[in-house]
């Protein structure tokens, strides 16, 4: 006897719940399942604002993520223009080998330097920015 009042009790609700469900607009169905929040996503705005989101020049790049080390020679890094730096390195690796390193760390480099949120193209733009002139 339990068992058949249960059931009763369970389609009594299917019901219901399935009539409610046929009554909503598609407006209301909106409303009930719109997110509740929503993310930001640190320096998207400003990025977002500083141009039209494309690729960044090689030389924004550099001055935002790439001359605390490259600026000083941090540990050894080449800094900016120094062909006695980087000639060395492009003998031996040539600007793709130069790019993977950057890409994938190298030594005390970690991957993509200290920026993280740098497209490829925008990584081998600042590489190519650095050894302008050489």
């Amino acid at each position: 006897m339990k068992l058949r009042s249960w059931l009763s009790v369970m389609a009594v609700a299917l019901t219901v719940f399935t009539v409610q469900a046929q009554e909503m607009t598609e407006e209301a169905i909106k409303e009930r399942i719109k997110p509740v929040g929503s993310v930001n996503i640190a320096g998207a705005e400003a990025q977002a604002a500083s141009g039209n989101g494309g690729a960044r020049s090689g030389e924004v790049v550099y001055n935002a993520a790439c001359v605390a080390c490259h600026g000083a020679g941090v540990l050894g890094a080449p800094k900016l223009h120094a062909a006695a730096d980087w000639q060395p390195r492009l003998d031996a690796r040539s600007l793709d080998g130069l790019w993977q390193n950057a890409l994938n760390g190298f030594n005390a480099m970690p991957p993509r330097g200290t920026c993280g949120n740098c497209s490829d193209d925008e990584i081998k733009a600042a590489i190519e920015y650095m050894i302008e002139g050489i």
